[in-house]
This record gives structure tokens, sequence and C-alpha cells, in this order.
């Protein structure tokens, strides 16, 4: 709300410049650093969820490449590990007739996701990374 106020007395009409209160000003603050807020949260699980994708398409890319090796030698155990994302660790247990994997990211502390085929790796994920 602006006020207007004179200067002087009323008779000679002069005006001062309208301003904002202090309590309209602090309440457009209190907006601005509400909305903030709420902006910061949903980039941060933006961020989280796109950790999440980088590591279950690392987790694809190596099925893929495992299950090509074990067309051709009928076997796991020479399983080429391909190129990672930036920030995904990769970690494999190899087998002959079964393979796990496990990759967290640096900036998802927490967060792991699993893939496996054959043996008690089936029973943790199979088919489809899941992440914790």
């Amino acid at each position: 709300m602006r006020r207007s106020l004179t200067a002087g007395s009323a008779s000679n009409g002069k005006r001062v410049r309208a301003a904002f209160t202090l309590i309209e000003l602090m309440f457009v603050v209190m907006v601005v650093a509400i909305l903030a807020s709420i902006a910061i949260a949903k980039f941060n699980r933006s961020r989280e969820r796109a950790y999440i994708a980088a590591m279950k398409a690392d987790l694809r890319n190596l099925a893929t490449s495992a299950e090509s090796r074990y067309e051709l030698d009928g076997s796991y155990a020479n399983v080429v590990v391909p190129q990672g994302s930036p920030g995904v660790t990769t970690t494999i247990t190899l087998g002959v007739t079964e393979w796990s994997a496990t990759a967290t990211h640096a900036n998802a502390p927490g967060i792991a996701c699993a893939l496996g085929v054959g043996g008690a790796a089936e029973l943790i994920a199979r088919n489809e990374p899941i992440c914790q």
C-alpha cells in the first residue's frame, strides 16, 4: 500500500514522493524467500533423480555387455566393463553362470543401485536395476 504524504501545510500543496512501508518490503522479501526455498528443494530432488538415472543406465550397459559375452563364450567370466558415467563407480562380481553389480554415485551418498543375473543376485535385482 503506497502512502502519499504532503510536506508542509495543506495550503501549499507540495507532495512528497510515494514510498513503500517497511512492513510491505519485509512481506515481499518473505514471499521471495519462501518461493526460493521451494525451488531449491525441487532442484535438489531433480539432481538426485538424474544421478539415479545415470547409475541405472550404467548397470543396463553392463548387463548388455555381460549378456553379449555370455552368448559368445557361454560364461560371464570375461565380461569387459563398459566406460561408465562421470561420478559413477561400478563394482562387479563375475562368475561362470552368474554376475552381480552395484553402482554408486559420488554426489548421491547413501544411494546404491544393484543388478545381477543368476544365483542370489537374481533374487535381488533381475532385469531392472533396483536402487535404495
